[in-house]
C-alpha cells in the first residue's frame, strides 16, 4: 500500500523551521512519507508567522499555491497566526484544519478525522493561557546546520508585540533534554546548533508546573550553555537571539573564553531613543545596551553584533529617529535588522497616538538599511587579510562553496567537494563583487 504524503511550509523565524522539522518527525512515525511542496502532496501543512502584517498575507498565497500542486489535498495550517485569528484562518478557501498553539503537537490526533471543507474548515484553538507544556524541537535534514529549540513562550509584555498571545508564557526544555537533542544531532552530522527561542535568555528562570506542582525551575541560561560547551560531539554552537537586560556579563565571559560557542550575539535593540522603548515597554534604557556591546567588544574584539530595530513606532518623531540612527552609527555593531512597524490588533502600541505615515516609516527604513550595508562591509574588511574558521556549505551557485567564519563573516570560494560540511582555517581576501561576502582562499587543503 502506498504510504500518504505530507508536504510542509513553514514561514517565520528559526523557531519555526525547529518546530516543522518536529511535525515532520512526528508524520514519517507514523508511516507518512514527506515529500517536497512542490512535488504534490495528500497533505499540506503551513507552519505560520504573525510577525508582521506582511506574514498574514503570504499564509494565503501559500495555500493557493498548495492547492495549484493538488487540487484535492488536505490543508492544515498551524502556528502564530492559527493561534490568534484561527477563525479567519479557517474562512480562508482551501483550508480544511487550524491548529493553535496548543494542539500543534497532537497533530495525528486530528488528520484521520478531516476531510475536504464544504466551507468554513475545522478548528481546534484553545486558550493560549492553557498553553503550558513544552514541546522539543530541532530541525533535521541540513547536515551543516540544526535550529535547537530550547525555551518557548514569553512573558514580556512589549507594547507592540503579539507573541505571548500566540505562544503562551515563558516555558523550558530540561538541561538533560537539551543535551540528549545535541548529541542526536550530532550523529546525524550536523556540525553547528543554533539556540532558539523565543525568549532564548529566559530559559529555566521562574517556575513551571509538573503534574499540578509549581516547581522551581532546574538552570539557568548561563548552567545550559556551560553544559552544551562540554560536549565534544558538537562542534559549534550559536545563541541565536538574546535580549540584552538577559545578556550578562557572566553569559559575555563565558563566550569569551568557550571553543564552541561561537563570538556571535544578536541583540535586540528596537529603538535608540529611552522615550520609545519606554513606549515599547522593553525592558532595558539605551545606556544598557551600550555597555553590552562594549563589554563584548573589549572581551572579544573580533566578535559580530547584530540588531533588531522598528522604525515608523508611533509618537516616533523625526528628532527620535535621528537619536536612533546616530546612536547606532557610533555603536560597534556588525549589522542591522530593520523592521517597519505595522500596527498589530490587540496590542496597546496599536491604539497609541502619533502613527507616523507608512511613506515616512518606508523611507526610515531604508535609511537604516543603508546603514546596516555600512556597518557590515566596515565589520568584513576589518577581517580582510586574516585568517578566520569556516564552516563549508553549498552556495545557490553550485560552483561556488559558501560558508561563515566562527565570527559570522560570510564566505565564498571555489567549489570543492570534499570541504562541505567541514570546518577549516580560510584565508580571507577582498570582499565579492556585490559587497555580499568575502572572497576565501582555504589555507588547509581538502580532505587534509
Amino acid at each position: 500500500m502506498t504510504p500518504r504524503t505530507v508536504a510542509f511550509h513553514t514561514l517565520g523565524c528559526k523557531l519555526n523551521y525547529s518546530e516543522t522539522s518536529a511535525l515532520a518527525r512526528l508524520f514519517e512515525g507514523s508511516g507518512y512519507l514527506p515529500v517536497k511542496f512542490e512535488e504534490g502532496a495528500d497533505i499540506y501543512v503551513l507552519n505560520t508567522c504573525s510577525v508582521t502584517e506582511q506574514a498574514d498575507k503570504e499564509c494565503k498565497k501559500i495555500v493557493r499555491q498548495a492547492l495549484r500542486q493538488q487540487p484535492g489535498a488536505f490543508v492544515i495550517v498551524t502556528g502564530c497566526y492559527a493561534q490568534l485569528k484561527p477563525h479567519e484562518i479557517a474562512d480562508i478557501p482551501g483550508v480544511d484544519l487550524v491548529l493553535g498553539a496548543g494542539e500543534k503537537f497532537r497533530i495525528l490526533d486530528y488528520v484521520d478525522d478531516i476531510s475536504k471543507a464544504q466551507g468554513k474548515g475545522m478548528v481546534h484553538a484553545g486558550e493560549v493561557r492553557d498553553v503550558n507544556t513544552f514541546t522539543a524541537s530541532f530541525s533535521f535534514g541540513d547536515r551543516t546546520r540544526s535550529f535547537l529549540k530550547v525555551q518557548d513562550g514569553c512573558d514580556y509584555k512589549c507594547s507592540f508585540c503579539t507573541i505571548p498571545q500566540a505562544r503562551g508564557a515563558s516555558r523550558s526544555d530540561t538541561v538533560e533534554s537539551v543535551l540528549q537533542n545535541a548529541r542526536q544531532i550530532a550523529a546525524s552530522g550536523a556540525q553547528e546548533i543554533v539556540l532558539t527561542g523565543v525568549n532564548l535568555g529566559d530559559f529555566g528562570n521562574g517556575t513551571e508546573v509538573i503534574e499540578g506542582a509549581r516547581i522551581q525551575k532546574e538552570a539557568m541560561f548561563i548552567d545550559l550553555i556551560r553544559q552544551l560547551d562540554l560536549l565534544e560531539e558538537v562542534s559549534r554552537f550559536r545563541i541565536s537571539s538574546i535580549e540584552p537586560n538577559l545578556l550578562t556579563d557572566e553569559i559575555i565571559s563565558f563566550v569569551a573564553g568557550s571553543q564552541r560557542f561561537m563570538p556571535h550575539f544578536h541583540i535586540p535593540l528596537q529603538s535608540g531613543n529611552d522615550k520609545q522603548l519606554r513606549d515599547m515597554r522593553r525592558r532595558y534604557r539605551r545606556d544598557l545596551y551600550a555597555e553590552r556591546v562594549a563589554l563584548t567588544k573589549r572581551l572579544m574584539p573580533h566578535a559580530c553584533i547584530g540588531c533588531d530595530v522598528i522604525v515608523g513606532f508611533p509618537g516616533e518623531t523625526e528628532a527620535d529617529f535621528l537619536e536612533t540612527y546616530q546612536f547606532l552609527q557610533t555603536l560597534d555593531i556588525s549589522y542591522l535588522h530593520v523592521f517597519t512597524y505595522s500596527e498589530r490588533a490587540n496590542t496597546p502600541a496599536a491604539e497609541m497616538p502619533g502613527a507616523v505615515p507608512v511613506e515616512e516609516r518606508r523611507r526610515r527604513n531604508q535609511a537604516l538599511r543603508g546603514l546596516s550595508e555600512m556597518k557590515r562591509r566596515a565589520f568584513y574588511s576589518e577581517h580582510t587579510g586574516t585568517e578566520r574558521p569556516v564552516l563549508f556549505e553549498q552556495h545557490k551557485n553550485r560552483a561556488l562553496l559558501s560558508g561563515f567564519t566562527d565570527n559570522y563573516v560570510k564566505i565564498e570560494m571555489p567549489f570543492e567537494e570534499n570541504r562541505l560540511n567541514t570546518i577549516a582555517p580560510v584565508w580571507l581576501g577582498e570582499m565579492s563583487g556585490d559587497g555580499e561576502a568575502v572572497v576565501g582562499r582555504a589555507t588547509v587543503l581538502a580532505g587534509a
